[in-house]
């Protein structure tokens, strides 16, 4: 029996919208209308499909509004719904540009004169995508539109927490004739997700380790590629040259602002500007509101769900029990049914606690001094996690050396939670962040195609390491 899956209302606390899962026949037929619409959509080639893409890039516009009020359902977060909009817009021009050119087959000569070679790239029929609730929209499409521009069809399946973004996207995708038999967006929880795992060819997940196992465990049962974003605990370092101002201002937007998205969770500063630079942050969060009661209240949005608003306090008062002093924040607060935090210093922080190892994706910001560079690299990379980092300087050139012994896989410098903004750095996610190559760059694209060799004799000549066979007579 299938059972409907409610949904809270970040900004309301009410619950406001029903998803109803499909049942695992139904999605199966989904998937197979889906790989027979992949057929034509490949043989239109990469023109026809950036002809659709545009198409649906310009039918957003049209809808922009539409799709902007869905997501601040979703998150309850006006800015970041814009802005969250925007890239993925940006993001449909960036790879109708460069998908020609990524998708161009190559001959060559081989080291064996007699011998060419010409390789054809073969997209995967059809690619599977599991993403979180925070940047629900982006998180979602990222890889989806690399995936149909290569010749992919696509099947996503977003956050049971953050649905309603997706039935606009669908109405939109429903009127683009040459899209809809090639893209849907399906609703359900962990349960859908596991099923989806066994009717693609590839799966993209972005979420908690623990569920990134069990989906890289049956994508390995199923024997297709897994590309997984597990998360992190972001580090920063701030040396004693860095400006301050700057740090403490792209520090608060990214642990803020873009909390559960590239965010910097863990702070480390020389010594000798730590006090400054404490003092400084703490000036910078008392500048900021909370959005409530209106959304046009503040800059900071709600907590997303009830789980999140447990595991941030948990967290604070586990430093606090450990030492932890609070400057500003410092709790969850509910009102009317939802969640909220302010942003929140902490000092006097150490790696015994849960705030400094764990991920917290709350507007939380401790802070620890260090003597020596070494020191601080020491702390930045104590973590299972290697996904993100930021490091100030007044040197870029000694900011980029010490990025090289960080064990992560992308480094802002003189900024932070850069990653969630540009998308054209190839990176990996090192350690316990993921599985798989990057999500970033160029290298997205070849990941969802498969590479065939066609090695071709030129003369008509007997090879040297045949045996010597006589013509029979």
């Amino acid at each position: 029996m299938i059972t409907p899956i409610e949904v809270r209302n970040p900004r309301t606390g009410k619950f406001d919208y029903v998803i109803v899962p499909p049942p695992a026949k139904l999605l199966s037929q989904q998937c197979h209308r889906l790989r027979r619409g992949q057929i034509s959509w490949q043989q239109i080639g990469v023109e026809g499909r950036i002809e659709a893409l545009k198409h649906f890039r310009e039918s957003i516009l049209c809808e922009y509004n539409l799709l902007k009020n869905a997501l601040i359902s979703d998150t309850g977060r006006l800015g970041t719904s814009t802005l969250e909009i925007d890239i993925f817009l940006n993001n449909i021009d960036k790879w109708c540009n460069l998908a020609p050119q990524l998708l161009q087959s190559t001959a060559k000569n081989t080291s064996l004169p007699f011998i060419s070679l010409r390789q054809q790239l073969a997209p995967y029929t059809l690619v599977g995508i599991i993403s979180p609730s925070h940047f629900p929209l982006l998180s979602s499409t990222i890889d989806a539109i690399p995936a149909l521009l290569a010749g992919c069809a696509v099947i996503i399946k977003p956050s049971e927490l953050t649905p309603r973004f997706f039935g606009n996207l669908m109405t939109i995708i429903n009127k683009i004739n040459k899209l809809k038999d090639v893209l849907t967006c399906i609703e359900g929880g962990p349960e859908t997700g596991a099923i989806l795992i066994y009717e693609v060819d590839l799966i993209c997940f972005r979420g908690s380790l623990q569920t990134g196992r069990l989906v890289a465990q049956n994508a390995a049962r199923n024997f297709i590629p897994a590309f997984l974003e597990l998360g992190g605990i972001d580090p920063a370092i701030i040396l004693e040259s860095a400006n301050l101002d700057l740090a403490a201002s792209a520090i608060l937007w990214s642990a803020v602002m873009n909390r559960g998205g590239s965010s910097i969770e863990r702070i480390y500063v020389a010594e000798s500007v730590y006090e400054e630079f404490y003092h400084l942050l703490i000036t910078k969060s008392h500048q900021l509101k909370l959005a409530y009661p209106d959304i046009e209240s503040g800059e900071i949005g709600p907590i997303m769900s009830e789980n999140q608003a447990k595991i941030i306090n948990n967290h604070l008062q586990d430093a606090i029990k450990k030492g932890a002093v609070v400057h500003c924040g410092g709790k969850v607060e509910e009102m009317e049914g939802t969640w909220w935090c302010k942003p929140t210093v902490l000092t006097q922080v150490n790696h015994s606690m849960k705030i400094m190892m764990e991920q917290t994706f709350g507007p939380i910001m401790p802070i620890m001094s260090f003597s020596t560079v070494e020191e601080a690299l020491n702390l930045a990379n104590d973590s299972i996690y290697g996904l993100n980092a930021a490091i100030f300087a007044e040197s870029e050139e000694l900011a980029v050396e010490i990025g090289m012994e960080l064990d992560v896989g992308a480094i802002s410098i003189n900024d932070a939670g850069l990653t969630a903004i540009m998308h054209e750095g190839e990176n990996n996610p090192l350690k316990f962040s993921g599985l798989g190559g990057s999500r970033m760059g160029n290298s997205v694209f070849k990941k969802f195609l498969q590479t065939k060799a066609f090695l071709i004799k030129t003369n008509n000549l007997n090879d040297p390491w045949w045996c010597n066979l006589e013509e029979s007579v």
